[in-house]
């Protein structure tokens, strides 16, 4: 079999390594007799597994013990309501930035239950940058602000992370959310400054079906009135996120690939590995007048490329021609169309060199 690279951004590559580790285990986990799928959540071996993800993952982004992991169900799309649910705290608003499809899809659903302010908004160059710090105007009594460290669509990451007490002239009590589904663990994380960090697993941490949820111990149980009990985070963090069947064979597998980061040096040395393979692809971009990427330079997205071909009417010939060099999934999303190379922590330096081989043999031969 030809060597395929799975460019898609999510459900995403896994690393070889964690797959080859769960045929293995498929049938028989560690002499149990059972496969993961079939084990008990509150037996002694899931409940092993599961300690043993949790102790990973503090090691790993270096998580407080005052923040709640939580292995929750829904996807990052049932946290556009259950943040709004849990942190308005008696508020009446919250606070967004919005920079792309992900984030609009976040306010619209927060909408339902409070006022939403856009504190700040790159609407106004279709979603191609992100705001500078010093243009965000938040209202001094919001609950939280919201932000997307990484916009999957548009390519568009923050290489910083916003300091809410500067924005206010010191105040420091504003929880500052984030819904990190596309960029989580890769790079170095600092969670201090959040009240919530939120992720879907589909693209860095496993299959889908699992959402990560790390929230701040002193924002729990003040839910809105009506909330239902599973959607209140204090039900989970209470239960050790067994207060139903968590999704356990995805929590599984992302101890699988908690495993793989240890091994591969940490997220320091992740977060090097993403900038050399993000930068091998957008060296070529900028060395040539054939491919163009929308996005400004200072926000462009190490895990989402998207680029364009001069002449459009190539596309599907691009698309054909890399298929058959096993360059998979590289269409744009449809709202943007073009292309997209997502390239999230296991995807190989490999795969990257030979998307760009063949981007710049193209190039040759219609440019």
């Amino acid at each position: 079999m030809s060597i395929i690279y799975n460019f898609s951004a999510g459900p995403a590559v896994l690393p070889k390594e964690v797959l080859q580790q769960a045929r293995d285990e498929m049938l028989n986990w560690h002499g149990s007799g059972m496969s993961v799928m079939e084990m008990s959540h509150r037996g002694e071996e899931f409940m092993s597994i599961a300690a043993k993800v949790e102790s990973d993952l503090r090691e790993l982004a270096n998580i407080p013990d005052h923040y709640k992991i939580l292995f929750l169900q829904g996807g990052a799309s049932s946290q556009f309501a259950m943040v709004p649910m849990n942190l308005l705290r008696g508020k009446s608003s919250a606070d967004y930035i919005n920079t792309g499809q992900w984030s609009q899809k976040a306010i619209e659903e927060a909408k339902k239950y409070c006022a939403v302010n856009i504190a700040a908004s790159a609407e106004d160059a279709h979603f191609t940058y992100v705001p500078a710090l010093d243009e965000w105007k938040i209202n001094p009594d919001t609950a939280y602000v919201h932000y997307t460290p990484n916009e999957t669509i548009g390519g568009v990451e923050f290489n910083w992370v916003p300091d809410i007490s500067q924005v206010m002239g010191g105040k420091a009590d504003i929880p500052l959310v984030a819904d990190m589904s596309s960029n989580i663990l890769s790079r170095l994380l600092d969670v201090t400054p959040f009240g919530l960090i939120y992720a879907g697993a589909q693209k860095n941490i496993g299959p889908a079906g699992l959402v990560l949820v790390i929230v701040r111990e002193d924002l729990l149980g003040k839910s809105i009135a009506g909330t239902p009990t599973m959607y209140h985070y204090k039900t989970h963090a209470d239960h050790n996120s067994m207060y139903n069947t968590p999704p356990t064979y995805a929590i599984y597998i992302m101890g699988l690939v908690l495993t793989w980061l240890k091994q591969k040096g940490g997220l320091a040395a992740m977060e090097a590995i993403n900038i050399s393979k993000s930068k091998l692809l957008y060296d070529l971009i900028d060395s040539s007048d054939f491919y163009q990427c929308p996005v400004a330079k200072s926000d462009r997205s190490r895990m989402n490329i998207p680029f364009t071909l001069k002449n459009t009417a190539l596309d599907n010939e691009f698309l054909k021609q890399a298929k058959a060099r096993g360059l998979l999934q590289l269409k744009g999303h449809r709202s943007v169309g073009g292309m997209r190379a997502s390239i999230y922590n296991a995807m190989p330096y490999e795969g990257v060199m030979t998307l760009v081989s063949f981007m710049k043999e193209f190039e040759k031969i219609y440019g």
